[in-house]
């Protein structure tokens, strides 16, 4: 039984280095997928730097990240905010994070998108909707 788990370990390390390899010789550069779940106004900030942390951890080029924003965090982000918050989304932005608000949010607090910095695109359906529809697409899913 060892023998055949140490012949399927090695196995599939193989297969991966074999993968990464052709990656490369390819010139493409593998691609992690993240939606970020955020709600909590109080944790704006935290989920603002995980994602600075996240770029920097696996390389900007390697990494397609969604922040969808719905419920009290969204008025972070709106006219009036934080000149921080603003400052640092900007940054994230020109790294490639791909913000996205819930138009039921929006709604219930009779806020339109273009309250919201720009870059932001709309989750028509809502945000937990659009969280699912990115999951189906591969990403992973985090809830800091």
């Amino acid at each position: 039984m060892m023998n055949r788990r140490n012949m399927f370990s090695r196995a599939l390390a193989g297969a991966s280095a074999w993968f990464a390899a052709s990656a490369a010789q390819a010139g493409t550069t593998p691609t992690c997928k993240v939606v970020y779940h955020l709600v909590d106004f109080e944790k704006v900030d935290a989920v603002l730097g995980n994602i600075r942390h996240h770029y920097e951890g696996v390389g900007v080029e390697q990494a397609t990240i969604a922040l969808v924003v719905h419920g009290p965090a969204l008025r972070a982000f709106a006219s009036g905010g934080s000149a921080a918050t603003r400052e640092r989304l900007a940054s994230l932005l020109r790294d490639g994070l791909a913000p996205i608000a819930c138009a039921n949010t929006l709604r219930g607090m009779a806020m339109e998108l273009k309250d919201l910095p720009p870059g932001f695109a709309l989750a028509e359906k809502g945000g937990v909707v659009r969280i699912v529809e990115l999951q189906q697409q591969g990403y992973f899913y985090v809830r800091p």
